[in-house]
């Protein structure tokens, strides 16, 4: 049976912040603990081509491959897939965004399939992921909650001393 993962997280912040931070693939090293490089390869309108790089595992191993992400502001979605897909048969992404209470509620789906030689099979790759996506979706929040913290900060006036 093929992988599918579905996880969620709301975000306090702007739909419009949430959506510029987590689509600025350029900017997913410093998002993303796991990516030590990301690369446009190539833009056709809204698409764009690019590869990315882990960090090398616990046995040096450093893992790359490239991928697709069409993102539609119309409909605050994203759809990617590895074009590229190494270890999968497939792997399609489905970003969604939407306005909840407490601010944005940022959702990925995933549907996969592993090839018959890959080092795991469908069930434990969807527990890696499911894991590994909790730990970047948590990181990815504080990031961008303390990003707007920050510019709040900022754009409060100083009062002067009296």
């Amino acid at each position: 049976m093929p992988g599918h993962t579905d996880n969620s997280i709301v975000i306090d912040a702007s739909l419009t912040r949430i959506w510029h931070m987590t689509n600025d693939v350029t900017s997913w090293p410093r998002l993303f603990g796991e990516y030590a490089d990301a690369e446009i390869l190539r833009t056709d309108g809204d698409t764009v081509l690019f590869r990315l790089t882990k960090h090398p595992d616990e046995n040096g191993k450093t893992w790359s491959w490239v991928s697709e992400r069409t993102p539609d502001r119309s409909t605050w979605t994203v759809s990617a897939r590895r074009v590229e897909p190494g270890p999968f048969e497939y792997m399609n992404i489905r970003w969604s965004y939407e306005q909840v209470d407490g601010g944005v509620r940022m959702r990925w789906v995933q549907d996969f399939a592993m090839k018959p030689t890959a080092p795991v099979d469908d069930a434990t790759m969807t527990e890696r992921i499911n894991a590994n996506t909790v730990h970047e979706m948590a990181r990815i929040k504080r990031i961008i909650e303390s990003a707007r913290s920050a510019t709040a900060r900022l754009g409060r006036p100083v009062r002067s001393p009296a």
